[in-house]
């Protein structure tokens, strides 16, 4: 099953450091969050990836294409026609496509490009900048369970996201956008989309977590599945740093691959 990561946006919430590089590929114990994703999905078996970039895609091409380097011991030997010898190397067994959707891409238009690349069959999507420890086996058990278009993972947290009315069946009756006092369920990403929600995307300018998600909602194709563990983004310059905190401290609950 592939899984789809959205990295193509300017992080202008914490643009002291995204004016270099795409938000996914700021670093958190010197790899990029969207690296402790992928490997979030990556311990539960999803070994596919397909990157929706955008700002500064050529940088997260560019990672990639040089990931031997940044992960293995290496000697360059100039005497010996500039060879280059790598050693205890260290590889992932993933296949990454990294989609150039855009520039000014909104969400929906990002997924909607990638289309073709996901085909006809069930996919995973989520955020690149942000991680949690939710159990993506048994988020995919409850997709498959209720037979709708959509489920997105839900965390209650006082933060100012897109607000969820979910019903005592876990159907969301209405997906809105956020007010400054909300203390409700929020939409975490972590998601499992049936091809069917490409029918709801239209253009680039098509913002996913607006007319899409509400007219699944209104249509009874989305569910969502509660999350009671850890969840955090990193929105802003303060949350990269408290990532980092919990990662030097060994308390870094989204090491999933770890455990």
């Amino acid at each position: 099953m592939k899984v789809v990561l959205l990295a193509g946006g300017k992080g202008t919430r914490i643009s002291e450091e995204s004016q270099y590089r795409p938000k996914p590929m700021l670093e958190i114990g010197g790899m990029p969050i969207i690296w402790h994703i992928m490997k979030e999905y990556s311990s539960y078996g999803f070994q596919e990836f397909i990157i929706c970039a955008g700002y500064k895609q050529h940088i997260i091409k560019e990672w990639f294409n040089n990931y031997f380097l940044y992960t293995s011991d290496v000697t360059f030997d100039f005497t010996n026609k500039n060879e280059v010898i790598l050693h205890a190397q260290h590889s992932e067994p993933w296949k990454v496509t990294v989609v150039d959707t855009g520039l000014e891409t909104m969400t929906g238009g990002r997924i909607k490009r990638i289309e073709p690349y996901v085909g006809d069959e069930t996919f995973m999507l989520t955020y690149g900048d942000g991680v949690c420890d939710v159990n993506l086996k048994k988020l995919l058990d409850f997709h498959k369970s209720h037979g709708k278009l959509a489920t997105l993972t839900a965390v209650m947290l006082e933060q100012s996201k897109g607000v969820l009315d979910i019903g005592g069946d876990n159907a969301v009756r209405s997906f809105r956008e956020k007010s400054s006092r909300d203390s409700a369920p929020i939409n975490a990403g972590y998601m499992v989309l049936e091809p069917g929600v490409f029918d709801y995307l239209e253009g680039d300018d098509c913002i996913f977590e607006q007319t899409p998600l509400s007219r699944l909602a209104e249509d009874g194709q989305l569910m969502s599945y509660i999350h009671h563990g850890f969840w955090q983004c990193m929105d802003t310059h303060r949350e990269k740093l408290q990532l980092e905190r919990m990662l030097e401290s060994g308390n870094a609950p989204w090491k999933v691959w770890d455990k």
